[in-house]
């Protein structure tokens, strides 16, 4: 089957049982075609079959790119199954192409024996020219190691929604739902739920809602009663076995908005959210503003610098100040940051990582703001910085960040990246008796006696965590400096002096130093031996499955997941040390490799791709068995870019010069 693990026992090599355990869909087509919310529908009803899923969206930078152009494609692949999955998979089994660039585009990557769906009416000379194909490749045998199933699917859809009067141009809209109606047929995928979403989405428009219903009809109907030879089949995929429950779906984005609700709760605060719009961050300021029932203020600021400034007024005025961004964000927030860390004022700041530097690579995905996250800021600035491994595991991540900007009065940096911002997984609701709340405390009166024994206020006066009291401003008798210039280690009065600015900072970097933070844990394998394969953030996913199907041929490999990366779990030196060699896969040069060796002198060895894609499985398991094939000084460096996973190169980018007046000019989103 087309997972990433070509080894996993019980699935076969070559084209789609009945039955699989595993089957992976690639949606792809020009950025007006609908893919995104096509490949989110068609998850939905994935997720109310019961199957375990992953899903990975990828589309261009360009808010439209001129129509039917090779970097115009938008994609989103789902891998969905009977058994647990982990990753999106590597290879696709079926590729829907809407237009000769999707084919192009996303063609390397198809299994050999996959599934072509590809509408023949979008393969126009003119949209062969796009693509830059001499011929079509739909009739020149090009395609012969793939099963194709092409036909008109526009004329199809144009006949669909004929009794509702549409022209040509309105009735194309709803090709991508004819298109889910055949991919709905084909896997055994409910009709209702979506139906029911359509009559919700255009409620205003009962006209557009049926007119999208009756194309999704169609396209299932076409499946149900097209007497076609081969390649299309109906296809059942199994329920995975799970624990009852209440289970949704979930983005990473709305998994963070949701536990920055929550955090808020458990610490009895208001929460006030300050953004700016940046790719992939901006999710999270849409799905806070759903939220005001809860107490929450959201704040679309003028610039990043105001979103993060707001936000630590906030928190100085007794709310939970929360700010979120992307690379280029945080660099202009730094000096804000810097200040939330010198008033010791808690603040949850939400790094969206993405491709960079600079602008970068707005909708790819990358973890290389490891070392802006845990030292970029001047002066010594130490700040707690956890990272999420999954979109449901955003949500414990953004109330342990809450938990530890209350109860320690810090800034604390939460990293996401763009897959995991995007991407959707099944996610079990969890109880909220089973979270432990953490009351926020505000210092209502004097806390010291001077020396007449007199009550007195010392604002920066620690508790045992080395956290300073929070006063709301206004509370009688406990008036008092703040700001971003040195205080004394006491009063909180402006103190230049060399010893104070000596204990602050040791006070400060004590402080950080000093939060609990759970031991960590082996994932996967034992708790020594000759490998461990150590990640962090997003890798989770296919470093697991890699783990898992090498330890499957009985190799000596564990995995080791770390979410607190600063301060990092006390035992985590010495579990390290328990493994002859310590490989860290990163979508980096190799930034927490270097955290490593410099905080417990282990020789961790870096396995890096910075090409904007997630960590294929298979490039994994390959970097696993070196270390076991039996040739030294093969192991680790660099993972060479794949063309299969990545656009063609001939797909380029809008670089300024194409001149298509029916298509806005090329522009960054939300930079």
């Amino acid at each position: 089957m087309a997972t990433a693990a070509p080894n996993d026992p019980g699935l076969p090599q070559d084209g789609l049982p009945d039955t699989p355990e595993s089957v992976v869909v690639r949606f792809a087509g020009d950025s007006g075609d609908g893919m995104q919310l096509t490949g989110g529908q068609f998850t939905l009803s994935t997720a109310l079959a019961g199957n375990d899923l992953a899903t990975f969206p990828d589309f261009p930078a360009e808010i439209r790119a001129p129509q039917g152009t090779l970097f115009g494609v938008s994609a989103f692949q789902i891998n969905f199954g009977s058994r647990e999955i982990n990753t999106a998979g590597d290879a696709p089994d079926v590729l829907v192409a809407m237009n000769p660039a999707a084919l192009k585009v996303n063609l390397a990557a198809l299994k050999p024996g996959g599934l072509i769906i590809a509408d023949t009416g979008a393969f126009t000379k003119r949209n062969l020219e796009k693509a830059k194909y001499a011929a079509n490749p739909l009739e020149d045998g090009s395609l012969g190691k793939f099963d194709v199933l092409a036909f008109d699917i526009s004329e199809k859809t144009i006949e669909a929604v004929k009794p509702y009067g549409l022209g040509n141009k309105d009735a194309l809209r709803s090709k991508n739902m004819w298109t889910l109606g055949l991919a709905l047929w084909m896997f055994d995928r409910p009709r209702e739920p979506i139906h029911d979403w359509l009559k919700g989405k255009f409620k205003t428009k009962p006209e557009i809602a049926e007119a999208n219903i009756a194309a999704l009809d169609a396209g299932h109907a076409y499946g149900e009663t097209a007497e076609l030879a081969g390649p299309l089949k109906q296809v059942h995929v199994d329920p995975v076995p799970s624990d009852p429950g209440l289970y949704r779906t979930v983005t990473g984005a709305e998994a963070v908005s949701l536990g920055l609700v929550a955090g808020a709760q458990l610490a009895e605060l208001p929460m006030f959210f300050g953004g700016y719009p940046i790719t992939p961050a901006s999710a999270i300021l849409h799905h806070l503003a759903r939220l005001k029932e809860f107490d929450v203020t959201t704040f679309q600021a003028e610039d990043e610098i105001a979103a993060v400034c707001a936000a630590i007024g906030a928190s100085y005025a007794g709310s939970l100040g929360v700010t979120s961004s992307s690379g280029p964000g945080i660099a202009l927030k730094t000096e804000a940051i810097g200040l939330g860390i010198m008033t010791e004022l808690p603040l949850v700041i939400v790094n969206s990582q993405r491709g960079g530097p600079s602008t970068g690579l707005p909708t790819k995905t990358e973890q290389s703001d490891l070392y802006q996250a845990v030292y970029g800021r001047n002066g010594d600035a130490p700040m707690p910085v956890i990272a999420a491994s999954s979109p449901g595991d955003a949500f414990d991540v953004a109330i342990e960040a809450c938990r530890i900007a209350v109860q320690y009065m810090t800034p604390v940096m939460l990293l996401t990246d763009g897959y995991i911002a995007n991407a959707a997984e099944p996610w079990k609701v969890p109880d909220p008796a089973s979270y432990t709340p953490f009351p926020a405390k505000f210092l209502t009166e004097k806390n010291a006696q001077d020396d007449d024994g007199n009550a007195t206020f010392l604002p920066y006066k620690r508790d045992e965590k080395g956290a300073r009291p929070w006063v709301k401003p206004g509370t009688p008798d406990l008036m008092h400096r703040i700001g971003g210039i040195e205080k004394h280690e006491l009063t909180g009065n402006i103190d230049y002096s060399p010893d104070n600015h000596q204990r602050m900072t040791d006070l400060r970097k004590g402080k950080v130093e000093g939060i609990a933070v759970p031991d960590q844990e082996v994932c996967l394998g034992n708790t020594s031996g000759k490998l461990a394969v150590v990640g962090w953030g997003s890798t989770y996913g296919p470093i697991h499955r890699a783990v898992d199907n090498a330890r499957r041929k009985r190799l000596d490999v564990s995995h080791i997941h770390v979410r607190h990366i600063w301060p990092m779990p006390a035992n985590l030196g010495e579990l390290l040390h328990g493994f002859e060699h310590v490989l860290v896969p990163e979508m980096n040069t190799g930034q927490f490799k270097t955290v490593l060796r410099d905080q417990f002198l282990v020789d961790a060895t870096p396995l890096t791709k910075t090409s904007g894609q997630p960590f294929q499985i298979a490039e994994l398991e390959e970097a696993i068995g070196k270390y076991f094939d039996g040739v030294e000084g093969n192991e680790g460096g660099q993972v060479l870019v794949n063309d299969d996973q990545l656009p063609h190169l001939e797909a380029g980018h809008d670089d300024g010069s194409l001149n298509d007046t029916a298509s806005p000019q090329s522009q960054e989103h939300g930079s």
